[in-house]
Formats: C-alpha cells, sequence, structure tokens
C-alpha cells in the first residue's frame, strides 16, 4: 500500500481535488483536446478493435480512458495511487464485470500481477510522477503477452528542460509547481529527464518502439481556445511512445 507521506506529496491534486479533478478533465483544453485525442488516435492505428484483449490501465484518474478501452471491447484493470481516484472509477463503472480497479503505488511495482497477462498496457500523464523509470517499465514488459503493446504519455523532456534548477538538461530532477488544472493553486512534484534517459527506460526494459509523437490538438480547440492552439502547435509540451514487447 502507498504511504500517506507519498500521496500527499505527489499527488495532492489527484487526493484532495479528485471530485473536480474528474469533471475539469471531461472537457478541458490538454487533457480532452490533446492528450487523449493523440493517445486514441495512436492506439486506433494499431489496435482500434479490443474485443477479448486484456487492457492494464496504469494511473487511471477518474476513469476517462476505462471507458474508452470498454467502448473498443476490452476487458480492463485500472490502477491508480491516489485512493479518492480509484473509488471514483468504482463507482462509476460499478456492476460492470469487465472493470477490476485497485488502489497500488506503481513505484513499487505490481505485485499483484501475474506474468504474461496483458495485451495493451496504457499509461497516460503517469510516469513523471516517478523518481526512476526502469523498474516500471520492466513490470510492463513481465506483464505483457509477448508482442504485447505499451502506449504511454508524459512531460516533453524537452519542454521541461526549461524548469531545470540546475540548468543541466541531462540531470534527473524533482520539479515542484504549481498548477492550476483544478480552479485553485495546486502544488505538483513531477521528475524531469533527458530525451535519453526517456528512451533508454524503455527499450533496456524489453521492448521496440514503434511510434514516437509530440501530440496534435483537435480542430474544436482552434475554435474554443487559440491561444492555447497557438501553443500546443508551436511549442513541446508532451511525449507519446508506443513500443512491442519483443517476442
Amino acid at each position: 500500500m502507498p504511504s500517506n507521506n507519498r500521496q500527499e506529496q505527489m499527488n495532492e491534486m489527484y487526493n484532495r481535488h479528485a471530485q473536480a479533478y474528474a469533471k475539469v478533465v471531461k472537457d478541458n483544453d490538454y487533457n480532452a483536446e490533446f492528450e487523449r485525442p493523440t493517445t486514441l488516435a495512436m492506439l486506433d492505428r494499431v489496435m482500434s478493435d479490443l474485443t477479448g484483449k486484456n487492457v492494464l490501465d496504469l494511473g487511471c484518474g477518474s476513469g476517462e480512458y476505462v471507458a474508452e478501452l470498454l467502448a473498443r471491447g476490452a476487458r480492463v484493470t485500472a490502477l491508480d495511487l491516489a485512493a479518492p481516484m480509484v473509488e471514483l472509477v468504482q463507482q462509476r463503472f460499478v456492476g460492470d464485470a469487465r472493470v477490476h480497479c485497485y488502489q497500488q503505488d506503481l513505484a513499487l511495482g505490481l505485485p499483484l500481477e501475474q506474468d504474461g497477462q496483458y495485451d495493451l498496457v496504457l499509461s497516460p500523464l503517469m510516469v513523471h510522477y516517478l523518481e526512476d523509470q526502469r523498474p516500471f517499465f520492466a513490470e510492463c514488459a513481465r506483464v505483457l503477452k509477448p508482442g504485447g503493446r505499451l502506449l504511454f504519455s508524459t512531460h516533453s523532456p524537452v519542454a521541461d528542460a526549461e524548469a531545470s534548477p540546475s540548468g543541466n538538461y541531462y540531470a534527473r530532477e524533482a520539479i515542484t509547481e504549481q498548477w492550476d488544472t483544478v480552479g485553485v493553486p495546486v502544488t505538483v512534484t513531477f521528475y524531469r529527464r533527458s530525451l535519453s534517459e526517456q528512451i533508454g527506460a524503455v527499450t533496456q526494459s524489453g521492448f521496440v518502439i514503434t511510434a514516437l509523437e509530440e501530440g496534435t490538438p483537435t480542430k474544436r480547440l482552434r475554435q474554443r481556445s487559440p491561444e492555447t492552439y497557438q501553443r500546443l502547435t508551436t511549442q513541446p509540451n508532451f511525449l507519446f511512445v508506443m513500443a512491442q514487447k519483443m517476442r
């Protein structure tokens, strides 16, 4: 079980403001009009029909991706560090036998998951909360079937370099910022790292990268928020990676 200290330090927004976060991400600029459309487009190019497939959603939040995966026919196991997020998912999909959701500190691996049981591991905007990502990706490889897919999104190393306290792009560093995602300032801590470290953590864990993108905002965002659209089409923000487990 995750410690209260780690939850408080890393996930204030996802614990104290869970209800507000769940409401906001349904239709905000960065999640609904940029991150999710890009991730789902990458998924649909290779696995649009998930009928009969087992999917592991790591860092499930309030369950937006659980709903998308179910709509594509998947059976979903969803994990999150924040207990309030797990409760929201359990309530949202209560009675649906295709969904199993529980609390897990992903920095401690996947101790309740068996080897080689999943066709897809999805992890949206979560891995930047992990100081050392290599054990995490090794666990993803362990629970995937041979040839299974890993799809994750994270902060752009290029964008995060601007926040480096040392000015050393190649250093792995904890960054603490104030975000206004839920309408009030919330303290969030994450880790920045170089692109080479980010990609190396994946490839050294038994994966071959098959696609790497930086995201495309929707046309809807261009209409409702031209300033944000301009920023997302001219400056790096997120990184999206599809990888396949080597047989």
